[in-house]
């Protein structure tokens, strides 16, 4: 097995258990005649703040989780093979916290807000700078790459349309980019203090 694919084939099986885990998860929901949507994010309740994570994993009917599908699988497997999956599921975490919170503080009053959209605006975001910040060329280009496919998905990061929780989409895009920052590799600094310290002051 090449470097290549040991790497790929975890991110791919964790984006297919992720992808596969939701639509269980909203047939679940509609065969108990959608009895988790209360676990949808209703803001500024502090009871609602533990629905922040969950609130990620589930959708309003399988339209609404069909458009999800196949952006959070590609930009999550793309996100996954050039992170490793420690960093990536560290950045899942940073953009549904994000954006939960986001959600929490700024939606509309008895609105309830559920859904991997704003995963998908984070893995966009992140995807998009990272490789900027790393200053790395191959992630450069993917970045690049990811935002001539995708970057009309920024347009429902305003509120041009009713229904749809663009405040979810606008702080997972948020969520994203800051976990670029966050997260960004380290060892190229580290590995050079090392080498300056083993090698000694120049006399």
């Amino acid at each position: 097995m090449t470097p290549r694919t040991a790497r790929a084939r975890p991110a791919l099986l964790l984006m297919l258990g992720w992808v596969a885990l939701l639509w269980v998860l909203e047939g679940v929901d509609t065969l108990s005649g959608n009895a988790l949507d209360v676990f949808g994010i209703q803001p500024r309740d502090p009871a609602e703040l533990v629905d922040v994570v969950p609130a990620a994993f589930l959708h309003f009917g399988f339209g609404h989780l069909a458009a999800n599908t196949l952006p959070l699988l590609v930009l999550g497997f793309v996100a996954a093979l050039r992170s490793g999956i420690r960093r990536f599921l560290a950045a899942v975490l940073t953009i549904i916290v994000v954006s939960g919170l986001g959600v929490w503080l700024t939606a509309p009053p008895h609105s309830n807000t559920a859904g991997a959209s704003g995963v998908v605006f984070g893995l966009f975001g992140y995807l998009l700078v990272r490789g900027f910040i790393e200053r790395k060329l191959l992630d450069i280009g993917i970045g690049l790459g990811v935002g001539l496919v995708y970057g009309s998905i920024l347009w429902g990061a305003l509120p041009t349309e009713s229904g749809i929780s663009w405040q979810a989409h606008l702080f997972g895009l948020a969520g994203g980019v800051l976990a670029a920052f966050v997260l960004r590799e380290r060892g190229r600094a580290v590995r050079a203090r090392a080498a300056g310290a083993v090698a000694g002051p120049v006399p």
